[in-house]
């Protein structure tokens, strides 16, 4: 089924968004700068999406743009969830985290000692090395990302990978793999004796109050959740395939909303829900074991940004859904943008996300 494009979407002067509540005003410029950049460069090419920004944790704008249901004209609104995809990474991190913290999880032991059903690779491969995606565990291939299978328990779901090669000795080559957090998330239910998604639940979302932030069950009615779709050659949208992510949901499978994720962000600007060493340790770069530094710590991409000041991200593609998520540590600015579009093009976003760092380090008032 092909969706053309509706007018809203294609005309910024009609560009139709939900702002959750009144800017104050030291960002009020800020704000009015970023839904025109989201008016003339996001909206007509995205069905829906949705924008948060934190600055030292408290949220500072947010607004949804478009529509969640394209067939039923129905907006877009902030409390609308999407697919996060590979921001699901940095959550399930933060379970790792917890759990080293409170002395339960050896990031350097093999990860049998909390996995004992998964096999042997010839070298050990630790949770340390399986959160920086040096693990040598393959990624995606074939047609595994669009997979429509439920599986039952995150066990069952590494029947997917467990007995393939490695791609790479352990330590030896950064490979980005999602399969890596499907070993995690066994990981840390060997570690916790808690089943994965009752971890996350009540260890992660209901603390940092994310309470719009949850496995993307295809078998039950989410009332918020947007419809997912596709770009078409013929210059609109289609209905994204209908996928089961049970099999991955700590490398990908999480719904949120922009502002579930900037509280989240917000709570890795200090020591507190985690201490200050671990955090530290998430937002460090590992290294091969040649010496040679990766641009990834436990769950997070770790960078410089134009500022030069020390930026955390991720991004998250999913069928039906493009995420981008960013934290910088110095200006303290935490920024959100998911949509319901595969392969979505969100460069204005860093444009968004510039105008408040700028602001939040003085640079522009």
């Amino acid at each position: 089924m092909i969706l053309a494009l509706v007018a809203i979407l294609q005309n910024p002067a009609t560009c139709v968004s939900n702002q959750a509540a009144p800017v104050a005003q030291r960002w009020a410029a800020a704000a009015a700068r970023a839904h025109v950049i989201a008016c003339e460069k996001l909206a007509p090419n995205i069905p829906g999406f949705s924008i948060a920004v934190a600055v030292d944790g408290r949220i500072v704008w947010s607004e949804a743009f478009g529509l969640a249901n394209v067939e039923a004209r129905l907006p877009a609104t902030p409390a609308t969830q999407f697919r996060i995809g590979s921001v699901s990474k940095p959550l399930t991190a933060t379970a790792i985290a917890q759990l080293f913290d409170v002395g339960k999880l050896d990031l350097d032991a093999p990860v049998q000692r909390y996995v004992p059903s998964f096999p042997q690779k010839g070298a050990p491969i630790t949770t340390r090395l399986a959160g920086g995606h040096l693990a040598g565990l393959r990624h995606y291939q074939g047609d595994e990302f669009t997979l429509n299978r439920r599986f039952r328990t995150v066990t069952e779901g590494l029947s997917i990978f467990k007995d393939d090669p490695l791609i790479a000795a352990p330590g030896t080559r950064f490979s980005y793999s999602s399969y890596g957090f499907n070993l995690l998330s066994a990981v840390v239910e060997g570690a916790s004796g808690e089943e994965f998604l009752a971890y996350m639940s009540r260890h992660v979302f209901k603390p940092l109050r994310m309470t719009a932030t949850a496995p993307d069950r295809s078998d039950s009615l989410i009332p918020n959740r947007t419809r997912f779709y596709d770009r078409v050659a013929a210059g609109g949208y289609s209905l994204s395939p209908t996928v089961d992510n049970s099999y991955k949901w700590a490398g990908g499978g999480f719904l949120s909303t922009a502002e579930d994720l900037v509280r989240f962000g917000s709570a890795m600007l200090d020591p507190g829900f985690l201490k200050g060493a671990t955090l530290e340790l998430l937002f460090t770069p590992q290294h091969t074991t040649a010496g040679e530094a990766t641009p990834y710590g436990i769950g997070w991409y770790v960078a410089k940004d134009s500022l030069g000041h020390r930026y955390v991200y991720h991004g998250g593609g999913s069928v039906g859904g493009t995420t981008a998520f960013g934290v910088d540590r110095d200006s303290r600015v935490v920024f959100a943008l998911v949509t319901n579009l595969s392969d979505a093009r969100l460069g204005p976003g860093r444009e968004i996300q510039a105008v408040f760092d700028s602001v939040a380090a003085g640079l522009i008032r």
